[in-house]
């Protein structure tokens, strides 16, 4: 399929769900869907660095996940750690920038510093900006950006009335990077759960039933036709 290079999106954002259906369907565990949502990662990745998008953001634990039986969430910080150690040295290989967006402060000691190191090995990267969502939820983003702000006030170097949109924006995780054009749902659910809410303000939305571990290349590109066939007016006529 090809794609008008004047209109592709930015920014590309994905709600990856339906990992726990796609292992029932396969008769097995939870952590098996998980597990096999990291090809379905990669998959995406290589895409979207193909086609030249600048920023993928990726949901893959919110906030909210802690709720999750503790034998999943112990499985899922596992995933976390053995992904990093086997595919950031490939992201550095082909340019790509990871950046873990959320309150990373509630991983383990071990988890904080690989994700710092990650961060820190591909921050001069110049290609995709892949941004992993990790214990992120759009409400504490918001929280801590308006801390930040309200921090330089109390320190002399704010004025309240000198608090804009765009201060704002540049205090949340996602800084100075495009909003969100394109914001994708796997697995069918229609909804936002609390993911990017500043960032997604005039973003198309685009949802399909396939499941996360089933997203390939062509369902990334039925995203992106539909992003290019949608006039966006951003409020406007």
């Amino acid at each position: 399929m090809k794609f008008d290079p004047e209109k592709m999106p930015r920014h590309v954002a994905i709600i990856m769900d339906g990992n726990g259906r796609w292992a029932k369907q396969q008769g097995k565990l939870r952590v098996f869907g998980h597990q096999n949502a990291v090809k379905a990662v990669r998959r995406a990745v290589n895409f979207a660095a193909k086609q030249g998008i600048e920023v993928l953001t990726l949901y893959a634990f919110s906030s909210e996940n802690w709720r999750r039986p503790e034998s999943e969430v112990s499985a899922l910080m596992t995933l976390f750690m053995k992904v990093l150690n086997s595919e950031v040295k490939k992201l550095h290989q082909n340019n790509i920038r990871l950046k873990v967006l959320g309150d990373i402060s509630k991983f383990s000691p071990s988890l904080q510093e690989k994700i710092q190191a990650s961060e820190a090995l591909t921050a001069e990267n110049r290609g995709l900006t892949l941004n992993i969502a990790a214990n992120y939820g759009g409400y504490w983003d918001i929280t801590q950006a308006a801390q930040k702000l309200a921090m330089s006030v109390q320190a002399g170097e704010l004025v309240v009335n000198e608090i804009t949109p765009e201060r704002l924006q540049n205090a949340l995780v996602t800084g100075s990077q495009p909003q969100v054009d394109l914001l994708i749902r796997t697995s069918g659910e229609q909804r936002i759960s609390n993911f990017l809410l500043w960032q997604i303000a005039y973003a198309e939305l685009f949802f399909t039933p396939v499941l996360w571990p089933d997203f390939d290349e062509e369902t990334f590109s039925e995203a992106i036709a539909a992003f290019q066939g949608r006039e966006r007016r951003f409020g406007g006529c």
